[in-house]
């Protein structure tokens, strides 16, 4: 009935589906999950931070919602295309309409050292560590 490749699109469109109707899942994923969603990410980590990156093209910057609470980034935009009126598609993949990330965070980020920016279609949320988490050298006396 489905070829490998037709039966993995019919699941991500499941998946969808029931993110329209339900809503996200209520449970954060990890930085190093390997779950997927729009907008697709980049998480990548120095001793200093944690750096996410979304890449969302077309979002007007000022429907970003950006939030920590408790370890838990939350990240939700829109995105709206605009159609033509009467135009019909053979095919549409890109994607419009509201949307949310949620990652849980590891526990050394300090919630009141986080920036973010968005130039040329990608948010840069940048997680500061907490000072006494960061890798300091002891002089021996």
């Amino acid at each position: 009935m489905f070829g490998t490749t037709g039966l993995f699109e019919e699941l991500q469109r499941i998946q969808r589906e029931m993110e329209n109707a339900f809503g996200s899942a209520p449970w954060a994923n990890g930085i190093r999950s390997s779950s997927t969603g729009f907008p697709p990410v980049n998480v990548g980590t120095t001793a200093d931070e944690v750096d996410v990156y979304f890449f969302a093209p077309g979002v007007n910057p000022e429907s970003w919602d950006i939030s920590i609470q408790n370890n838990v980034l939350s990240v939700a935009g829109e995105r709206r295309v605009i159609r033509e009126e009467g135009a019909s598609y053979y095919r549409k993949e890109r994607f419009d309409g509201e949307f949310r990330r949620t990652f849980s965070l590891p526990d050394d980020i300090d919630a009141e050292k986080v920036d973010a920016s968005y130039k040329d279609g990608v948010l840069h949320v940048r997680l500061q560590r907490k000072e006494s988490s960061k890798p300091r050298q002891i002089k021996v006396n």
